[in-house]
């Protein structure tokens, strides 16, 4: 198998959710290359999955496969189309159906700033940009300004009603004028969340955190070395068909920073992370019979680094850099009650992303900037022979050899362009314009998926799916209008967008015959009705929408701010629509502010989802509303205390996103939609020293 290696590349290279002390903690959902803020006071961060918060940002939502799982949805793209970073490092998930997606590494209570790229995304900011960026940053602690050390900390504890579950986060910071470490530990614990009906089963959590940090600086320089340590037990995933044994793993990341007085800044990483996975199929859930018991255990080794500057002038600023990555993944399958059972699912499936980039930023006149941006990256992907137990019959036979003769080393070559215009038409309104062409590759779960299996990046839609080696590079070309409107009391920030994608990499039913063998003898065989398997192929699509937030000061207390998102998307090849998009949807919110607490009543409110995929034999959904309350109380100028209610009217729902119940539950249907959580009461502790 061929393996660039990726060190010679770091040799080559090296010649605002903000919850620190603020009266009310405070949720900043940013864009640095856009004049748009979204500030989201009194967000408690109570819930163990941090991209449940996107849903604060315009055009954002979450594919929700478990308690701990969301996978981040932007304008009706999802999973690895959406570039993810933690602290400006890559991570590619240890788990083929993304039980460990890239955001839920990220732990809330130390969050410094979670960055939404609104729309197109720059080249700067990230490799594969297809369907937007997200940066996570965590808080590091502040350098001191004297010789002397200075020791501060923050606990902060929640629990929650619905599910019984409870957060606890301590962290400690000492610092002086050159040196900050940082020491930081998390638990968190969960049983299966409750609906007006029931329990949605298995839905339990558990995990822990540990991390370390150490910066130092010099002058014009800065570095910042942090490491931490994942220890995810047992974790439910109702609309997927295991659940979570384990997910372990060590993140490590290495940064320097120079900056000049003349405008140059220097920024280089480099990072990796080792993970491991397991999850089972009778742990947690209902046990199959002895003979189909599943045990899958993954692994994904990730390597990267990348390196920008920037050098500022009086009419903007150049940004170029280079950036590369690596992921390795295995994914073995056993029977833990039959020794001489085994799948080699994955066997040493590499992907690399080279990548070179230059961007202009332009101040044009008082009152036009611009952005322009080119990208090259270069995607190697390769992967080792594989087999398995059921290649004893003739259908996975012929699979397992047509893949193992094949040419699986695979090579892309993919340039990204970005243009983008702001006008200023008046004290108080900025108009803008994008235009983009934007590329991915196909993940190796859809290159290289050789059996009839569910391994499919988290899909959760029931099929079994094949990969397809051959697969081209999706491209996207992007238009989106705006404007920001702002008078000091009232803002209101509207998109349109249209995203035509060309090779979009959708299941199709399977042309492959010793597939369709394959499910057919395994329903024969096990007493199932497994509909026939798909295979990824590249099709034609389009996604268009807009997506809007506002918010409204009426006087001094009293202000009220909300969200509009709709988005369609449809293929073009056929006529039928794109699978678990996000219904329209819209949020509203009214806050009263005195000087010491905070009080505010949200309605979220989704209209029903008709516009399904009938290849993915997608349900449709309906619409609802649910209200939630909330308070804050700054007790104290270093104790602030929080509470509120979730779904106060416990309305029976089911998000569209939720996905379909895949665990025998007597509460639950198997195949029904998964309902989503009832009433839920909390509560929040937090104390700085």
């Amino acid at each position: 198998m061929r393996s660039t290696p990726l060190y010679l590349g770091i040799i080559a290279a090296l010649t605002t959710m903000t919850v620190r002390a603020e009266p009310l903690e405070e949720l900043v959902v940013s864009a640095r290359h856009d004049t748009r803020t979204i500030d989201v006071t009194s967000e408690l961060v109570i819930s163990p999955d941090v991209a449940q918060l996107l849903k604060k940002a315009p055009g954002a939502n979450v594919n929700s496969n478990g308690p701990i799982t969301g996978i981040p949805q932007y304008r009706g793209l999802f999973g690895p189309r959406i570039a993810t970073s933690l602290d400006g490092a890559q991570l590619a998930p240890s788990g083929p159906n993304w039980m460990d997606p890239p955001l839920s590494y990220a732990v809330g209570a130390q969050l410094e700033s979670l960055e939404i790229y609104r729309g197109i995304a720059p080249v700067s900011v990230a490799q594969e940009s297809l369907g937007g960026a997200i940066d996570a940053r965590t808080y590091q602690g502040d350098f001191g300004t004297g010789d002397h050390f200075a020791l501060h900390g923050r606990v902060t504890g929640s629990t929650q009603s619905v599910n019984q579950g409870y957060n606890l986060n301590t962290a400690l910071y000492a610092s002086n004028n050159q040196h900050r470490v940082k020491v930081a530990a998390m638990t968190e614990s969960g049983d299966d969340a409750e609906f007006s009906d029931g329990d949605i089963t298995p839905t339990e959590y558990q995990r822990q955190r540990y991390d370390l940090g150490y910066g130092f600086r010099s002058g014009d320089h800065t570095f910042q070395l942090d490491y931490g340590y994942n220890d995810t037990g047992d974790g439910g995933t109702p609309a997927l068909p295991m659940d979570i044994e384990y997910i372990e793993g060590d993140l490590v990341n290495l940064s320097y920073t120079l900056e000049r007085g003349n405008g140059l800044t220097v920024d280089m990483d480099l990072y990796g992370s080792a993970l491991d996975h397991r999850m089972t199929n009778y742990q947690l859930r209902e046990a199959p019979p002895a003979q189909r018991w599943r045990r899958n255990t993954a692994s994904s080794d990730n390597l990267g680094f990348d390196v920008s500057s920037t050098l500022a002038d009086d009419n903007g600023a150049w940004v170029f850099g280079l950036d590369a990555f690596s992921a390795e993944h295995d994914s073995d399958i056993d029977n833990p009650n039959n020794p001489m059972f085994f799948v080699s699912n994955f066997n040493s499936a590499q992907r690399d992303v080279y990548g070179v980039f230059i961007e202009r930023q332009q101040e044009f006149d008082n009152n036009w900037r611009g952005e322009l941006g080119l990208r090259y990256n270069r995607v190697e992907m390769d992967a080792g022979k594989v087999d398995g137990t059921p290649a004893m019959m003739p259908p996975a036979q012929m699979l397992r050899d047509a893949f193992n003769d094949a040419q699986r080393n695979q090579d892309d070559n993919n340039i990204d362009l970005v243009a983008k215009a702001w006008y200023q038409a008046g004290n108080n309104t900025n108009w803008y314009a994008g235009l983009a062409q934007k590329n991915r590759s196909p993940s190796y779960q859809e290159r290289y998926l050789w059996l009839p299996l569910e391994a499919t990046g988290g899909l959760a839609d029931g099929y079994t799916y094949t990969g397809n080696i051959k697969l081209d590079a999706e491209v996207s070309r992007q238009i989106e209008f705006g404007m920001d409107y702002n008078s000091g009391a009232f803002t209101v920030s509207p998109r349109l967008f249209y995203n035509k994608i060309d090779d979009y990499i959708q299941g199709t039913p399977s042309p492959v015959a010793p597939a369709v063998m394959f499910v057919s003898m395994m329903n024969a065989s096990n007493g199932s009705n497994n509909p026939d398997p798909l295979q990824f192929n590249n099709v034609d699509a389009e996604l268009y929408g807009f997506d809007l937030d506002w918010s409204w000061r009426m006087g001094e207390r009293w202000s009220t701010s909300g969200l509009v998102n709709y988005v369609r998307g449809k293929r073009d090849d056929i006529n039928d629509d794109l699978y678990r998009i996000a219904p329209p949807n819209a949020t509203f919110r009214l806050d009263y502010a005195a000087q010491r607490w905070q009080a505010g009543i949200e309605s979220v409110l989704y209209a029903r989802q008709d516009n399904v995929s009938t290849t993915n034999n997608e349900k449709q959904s309906s619409g609802y509303a649910i209200f939630n309350l909330s308070a804050g109380w700054q007790a104290t100028a270093r104790l602030q205390l929080a509470a509120g209610v979730d779904n106060i009217f416990d309305r029976k729902y089911r998000d569209h996103l939720g996905g379909y119940n895949r665990a025998r539950n007597d509460d639950i249907a198997v195949g029904e939609r998964l309902p989503g959580y009832g009433v839920n009461a909390f509560a929040r502790i937090m104390y700085e020293f």
